[in-house]
């Protein structure tokens, strides 16, 4: 089989392309910086150097592919995400089409089910929708929860302030988390295994937990016991975000994705459809992460 891989070598498409590859397959891997080409080829895949913008280089590189695992990367030199995303959306359908794949794996996430409202997942409700109006395709959606890694965000609060926070956690509602590792696991498995219906959903998760203990126990692996999880408004969320470096795209986004855990909207359909927790990293391994970057 060969399988096509965007995503370059993050967190989740470095070990989906070296499962795929040591399960014997052929890989192209699809980046934007030419300086990742020897590490792609390193690994035995096949490295495709260009744009995700660009759907000439995208349809070329989806050629003769059995199979598309498809993520939106972020970008935050971009002045505005929300187009990028739209754009790269727009831009992914094209090549699929034009090069004819028709087995695809889309890393979308919880809350797409809303398709607005929910700040940088609404891009990915988006493309769910149009793969779903696209004939002819096999589509296995997966949707991860909130990342274990956002909350090294928390490192600069915990340190300054003895507090976390965002503009959510004020509610009884538990904070769904995820590992990339578990992730990878889940996509390599969907990957790997027979596309026999037009389109699958499924929710990948590690934990789920409320968070006022995501503060105590991240708190307490730095030597901060008791630390506190505060529920910020919006504005000063928004306004946090600005001040932390992140543009207003992002953090206009990033609010919005806040509004909608606060609100309860993001995880219904999670909490809803609800099977096993897939994941086996718990915010308990995490802390030891963060501590150690709490540290550096």
């Amino acid at each position: 089989m060969k399988y096509i891989i965007t995503g370059s070598l993050g967190n989740i498409s470095l070990p989906v392309t070296q499962n795929l590859v040591k399960a014997g397959h052929q890989v192209v891997v699809i980046s934007s910086n030419a300086n990742k080409k020897a590490q792609i080829e390193s690994l035995g895949a096949e490295a495709k150097i260009g744009s995700v913008q660009d759907a000439t280089f995208l349809t070329s590189a989806f050629q003769g592919g059995d199979v598309a695992y498809l993520m939106i990367p972020s970008d935050f030199s971009v002045a505005d995400y929300a187009a990028f995303q739209l754009e790269v959306a727009d831009k992914y359908l094209q090549a699929i089409q034009s090069a004819g794949v028709t087995n695809i794996v889309l890393l979308s996430s919880i809350g797409a089910h809303l398709r607005k409202g929910a700040g940088p997942i609404d891009a990915l409700g988006y493309l769910e929708e149009k793969l779903a109006q696209t004939p002819g395709l096999h589509v296995k959606i997966l949707r991860p929860s909130y990342f274990f890694n956002n909350l090294y965000a928390q490192i600069g609060l915990i340190k300054n302030a003895g507090i976390a926070g965002s503009n959510f956690g004020g509610t009884e509602e538990k904070l769904v988390l995820v590992d990339t590792d578990d992730i990878a696991k889940i996509a390599t498995e969907q990957l790997l295994t027979p596309f026999t219906e037009a389109q699958t959903i499924t929710y990948i998760s590690s934990d789920e937990r409320h968070p006022s203990e995501i503060a105590a126990i991240l708190g307490a692996a730095v030597g901060k016991e008791g630390t506190p999880w505060i529920t910020f408004t919006d504005e000063d969320a928004f306004n946090g975000m600005l001040q932390a470096g992140l543009n207003e795209s992002f953090a206009g986004l990033y609010r919005d994705m806040g509004q909608a855990l606060q609100t309860g909207r993001m995880q219904e359909d999670y909490w809803k459809n609800r099977g096993e927790i897939k994941g086996t990293f718990k915010l308990e391994d995490f802390a030891k992460r963060f501590a150690g970057a709490y540290q550096a």
